[in-house]
């Protein structure tokens, strides 16, 4: 299965690049990921924030496909336990889906747009992290998945 993952604006942290780049290099064992990063909307400054999500949205549009399963990573959809990630994805997987489309959103979430466009909802938790740190918990979070539908020990009970 194909994982798609857009993003929105570049990470800056060292740490978190290498931490992405870990669980990269792991999570190719199990599935294509393809990454899109989208640059950081311009003069962000001199914009209100629904100017921003706007300017945001029509680029995340671009890169949508007709058939694409849209997954927001937005802090008011559906939270799992790592095992019930395993099990979405794996019903996912099992539905002959040919990938799936997670998107992480800027510092100001998502136009109406894109919210219209998403099939799904995704949180990965009730607190808020930066959408930076939200890329490296959420690629150790797909690997997590990954191992436990593989039976691997990466994952304790």
């Amino acid at each position: 299965m194909e994982v798609k993952l857009i993003l929105l604006g570049k990470t800056n942290s060292q740490y978190l690049v290498e931490g992405e780049r870990k669980y990269d290099d792991r999570l190719k064992y199990y599935l294509r990921l393809k990454e899109t990063v989208i640059p950081e909307v311009k003069n962000a400054g001199s914009l209100s924030e629904e100017q921003i999500k706007s300017k945001e949205g029509l680029l995340i549009m671009k890169q949508l496909g007709k058939s694409d399963f849209v997954v927001l990573l937005n802090d008011k959809g559906t939270q799992f336990s790592s095992e019930e990630f395993s099990e979405w994805m794996q019903k996912k997987m099992n539905s002959g889906m040919k990938g799936i489309t997670f998107i992480v959103g800027g510092a100001y979430g998502f136009s109406k747009e894109v919210f219209s466009r998403s099939d799904y909802q995704l949180s990965l938790s009730r607190m808020t992290f930066s959408h930076q740190m939200v890329r490296l918990i959420f690629k150790e979070q797909l690997y997590r998945a990954c191992t436990i539908l593989k039976g691997e020990p990466y994952h304790h009970k």
